[in-house]
């Protein structure tokens, strides 16, 4: 039980019971610790941009030469490509089985549109495949860094990688540098996270004490479906995907548990980027693959986000009562492969890409978007968690695809060895630190 209590677990799970209590009993007291939930992920996404920079600049470095980089980098791309498409059509046909909007008839003239002003004012410059590629040039290198756009912080940091590789020794200072500062910004992050406890606490309160209890459990067959959806896509699809590479999707969940638990609270899987890379380096996966792949995925395979635009797009139809033809369907699976990738680091990122998407589906109406608004906080803690887990998979299955893990390592951590027990206050500052961690 102390062992417990002492775990970042133990006290996460512990601030979310908390959460709960205090929003039920207290609804308007804890409407006032909304900043505890804030203010921990304005911490979080105060290093982000540095950390990303960091992490795939001696990535590139570390893997040698462009041609291995281009080569995990592909396979990367079209691992990311063939996940999204699928979760796509799932939510497309889940929401076809189903029917979650069917029976509402909901007349737009009541909506509001005003409560979508912010939106869609986001989601102009996504509606094209030509606006999504200028969106992700940054104005200035450091443009990108001052607005945390992961996106436009992935191109920079590729170019600059791509220079740093090509320069070779007359840049192995600069190299070292960045390789130290990613230590300072982890440990850092090590400091922040430890508030985790806190930002989950302030998060669950003040929704629950927002929307009520009876809002957790009940939150419409929209959220049902959803989180039905994401649980076979995890539990099913890429299940099959581990068991292919020799690997258990449980035993990796189970790994991963504390990080997946914070994302639970706070509903944002940026407050675990740091840890989750340092868990897959410590299971025995090379550093310069998950440092290609992991910050890649964050914007580019978002495999919970790509499940629930189909879905919210077919809900909004069914809702309002809009025919949908076969035609109509391949147009939101092609234009949703383009707007989702642009979603990590948008305010309302799911709304805003929604709007990107609809409009250009003049046969669904944008502002069908108001019936989902009340419900984007709690399908967004699945949509995190879902994209977190299609990542670290995403990064086992590339790796294996390099021979860049060592299966070995692999399978004794998965199946929780004593003697390599990850201890993050030993290791949560190192990147290359591979030896045995004693069980405490």
């Amino acid at each position: 039980m102390l062992r417990f209590l002492n775990s970042l677990f133990g006290r996460v799970m512990i601030a979310l019971v908390a959460g709960i209590v205090i929003g039920a009993v207290f609804p308007h007291f804890a409407q006032t610790l909304r900043p505890l939930g804030d203010g921990f992920l304005k911490l979080i996404k105060m290093v982000i941009g540095p950390i990303v920079f960091c992490v795939v600049v001696s990535g590139m470095a570390s893997a040698g030469n462009l041609k291995k980089v281009g080569r995990v980098g592909l396979k990367a791309v079209v691992y990311f490509e063939i996940m999204t498409t699928l979760a796509l059509v799932i939510g497309a046909v889940l929401a076809y089985v189903t029917r979650p909007g069917v029976g509402m008839n909901i007349d737009l003239h009541t909506l509001d549109a005003g409560s979508l002003a912010t939106y869609t004012e986001h989601a102009k410059s996504l509606k094209d495949t030509a606006g999504f590629l200028l969106k992700i040039i940054p104005d200035t290198a450091t443009d990108a860094f001052a607005k945390g756009d992961i996106l436009q912080v992935l191109v920079f940091s590729v170019l600059f990688g791509a220079a740093l590789s090509l320069l070779g020794e007359k840049a192995q200072r600069v190299t070292s540098l960045i390789d130290e500062l990613s230590h300072v910004f982890f440990r850092i992050m090590g400091f922040i996270i430890k508030l985790a406890p806190l930002g989950v606490l302030g998060a669950i309160a003040f929704t629950t004490g927002t929307y009520g209890v009876a809002s957790l459990k009940q939150l419409g067959m929209l959220v049902i479906v959803f989180y039905a959806s994401c649980l076979l896509f995890v539990f099913v699809v890429l299940a099959v995907v581990m068991r292919l590479t020799g690997f258990s999707i449980f035993k990796l969940v189970r790994y991963l548990r504390e990080e997946l638990l914070i994302v639970l609270g706070t509903a944002s899987s940026d407050a675990v980027l740091p840890q989750i890379m340092r868990k897959l380096e410590w299971m025995g996966v090379k550093d310069s693959t998950v440092g290609l792949v992991i910050p890649t995925g964050y914007s580019f395979n978002l495999d919970g986000f790509s499940i629930y635009l189909t879905l919210a797009v077919i809900f909004i139809a069914q809702a309002t009562n809009t025919p949908l033809s076969i035609h109509d369907l391949i147009v939101v699976v092609l234009v949703s492969l383009v707007t989702s990738k642009g979603a990590h680091g948008i305010p309302g990122s799911a709304i805003v890409i929604l709007a990107a998407t609809l409009s250009a589906i003049p046969a669904i109406p944008v502002l069908g978007l108001v019936l989902i608004l009340p419900v984007d906080w709690f399908v967004g803690i699945a949509r995190a968690v879902t994209n977190l887990i299609g990542n670290c998979v995403a990064t086992v299955v590339v790796a294996v695809w390099e021979k860049d893990i060592d299966r070995v390592r692999a399978t004794r951590v998965l199946n929780q060895d004593a003697e390599l027990l990850f201890v993050p206050a030993d290791h949560a500052g190192s990147s290359h630190n591979h030896e045995p961690a004693h069980a405490v």
